[in-house]
């Protein structure tokens, strides 16, 4: 089979040279037919106008019109430049005016201030000596025995007013979860062992049983409180203390009265 591939190999050789010959020529037949396509010429024509437009841009060509709008805006900006300048001048010119004026007013203001004060301190000599000489103590002793005898008055009315104010007690609602160790405890006989926890400020409110799972309930039972008097930490540690009854206590609502 080899020999016979390599005979027809050799006979068919003169098509392998013209397959070649085309395999080479093939690139170089693409780039002639690109250069000649108008899409590279429209590039070109592309390429062309950016450049000429560029070079307009940089060279800053205008028009007739608009050179003279320019020529007049520019000699306008220089118009107004000279005013300007002109103004400041005069403005500096008379800031130094007035600096030169308050210079020279200072030693005189200095002067006139130095003899007002001599009278002031004449007439304040003078209204001390007047103030030593009494010639009314009397009348002036029984004024303040009147001063301080409606200041107490007044101090009086003010305390016995304060006195008939009621204050005001802060109170707290408080709705308490307590938990029972299994369904077998009787929630009555716990309700009445709360019940009897008694304190200075305490009322004990409604009750409910509440259902919680598997055949159990919770005690849910409220109370009002004075905040000086009861904590909510004693009243919980207290409930706890029933061990026979009580698994855990927990706070459901807390509102200030």
């Amino acid at each position: 089979m080899k020999v016979e591939a390599l005979d027809k190999f050799w006979t068919d050789k003169s098509r392998y040279d013209v397959a070649e010959k085309r395999f080479y020529e093939g690139p170089l037949k693409v780039t002639d037919r690109s250069h000649n396509s108008p899409l590279v010429s429209e590039i070109a024509k592309a390429r062309e106008h950016i450049q000429n437009s560029l070079e307009k841009i940089d060279g800053v060509t205008l028009d007739d019109g608009s050179k003279s709008e320019l020529a007049s805006r520019l000699a306008q900006l220089e118009s107004e430049t000279k005013e300007l300048k002109s103004q400041v001048s005069s403005l500096n010119q008379l800031l130094s005016a007035v600096v030169k004026r308050l210079d020279s007013a200072e030693p005189k203001l200095n002067l006139t201030n130095g003899e007002s004060k001599k009278p002031e301190a004449e007439s304040k000599k003078t209204e001390d000596d007047d103030d030593d000489v009494d010639l009314f103590g009397s009348e002036s002793e029984e004024e303040e025995e009147e001063a301080a005898r409606i200041r107490e008055e007044r101090l009086a009315a003010y305390a016995a007013k304060k006195a008939k104010k009621v204050a005001i007690i802060a109170k707290s609602n408080i709705i308490l979860d307590v938990k029972p160790w299994d369904d077998e405890t009787d929630l009555k006989v716990m309700e009445t062992e709360i019940r009897k926890i008694t304190q200075d400020g305490l009322l004990w409110g409604a009750s409910k049983f509440v259902p919680v799972a598997f055949g159990i309930q919770k005690l849910s039972i409220s109370c009002v409180v004075e905040d000086d008097k009861v904590s909510i930490d004693w009243l919980t540690e207290e409930i706890e203390k029933l061990e026979d009854f009580v698994q855990s206590v927990d706070i459901a609502a807390f509102n200030k009265i």
